[in-house]
């Protein structure tokens, strides 16, 4: 088939077709511009492959092939994007109700109590100076790491250090208090 014929061809082919494809794929997509969009990419890998098809082939069926294939995607991946914002979805509720579980279960008294109390201040005591200075600055008197850094002549990523070093210190110190407190909130 020479060029002109080849152009005629597909021509006739897409002014038969088209509509019907696109009723097609917006039976199964149910938006017109996605459908559309689809139907022309079909055509569009038509006449890319023609010259490699087989004589006998049937270019309405393979055409109507590749809208069937880009649909099956197109919705495959709605399909992923719903799971995963359920997922999200899910994970957000699981945390909201962590946190309300968390408040239902919070005890000022407890938060409070001089034990604790006893126990930061011990643990903030075995410090090494610079890391309890760096801390106390942080969580007391409310300093930014910038202001510390420069009020203590150091690199904002030291400052990140000393607190990350208090915080972690901290932790192991009221482990037995966290553990109790996500008891609370899981089995509450």
């Amino acid at each position: 088939m020479d060029s002109f014929s080849s152009v005629h061809y597909f021509n006739k082919l897409f002014n038969d077709y088209y509509d019907r494809f696109v009723r097609f794929a917006s039976g199964y997509v149910r938006e017109r511009q996605v459908a559309e969009d689809i139907v022309s990419e079909a055509f569009t890998v038509y006449w890319e492959n023609r010259k490699n098809l087989s004589p006998d082939s049937n270019p309405p069926a393979y055409i109507l092939s590749v809208v069937k294939n880009r649909c099956l995607n197109h919705l495959q991946h709605i399909q992923v994007r719903q799971r995963a914002e359920k997922e999200i979805n899910e994970h957000t509720e699981w945390l909201l109700s962590i946190k309300i579980n968390s408040l239902q279960a919070c005890d000022p008294d407890f938060i409070f109590s001089d034990e604790i109390e006893k126990i930061v201040a011990s643990t903030l005591e075995s410090l090494p100076q610079k890391t309890r200075q760096v801390f106390m600055l942080n969580r007391y008197q409310g300093l930014s790491y910038r202001d510390i850094a420069s009020q203590m002549d150091l690199s904002i990523k030291a400052i990140e250090f000393h607190i990350s070093k208090a915080l972690s210190q901290l932790r192991f110190s009221l482990r037995d208090f966290i553990y109790l407190l996500l008891f609370l909130l899981y089995f509450h």
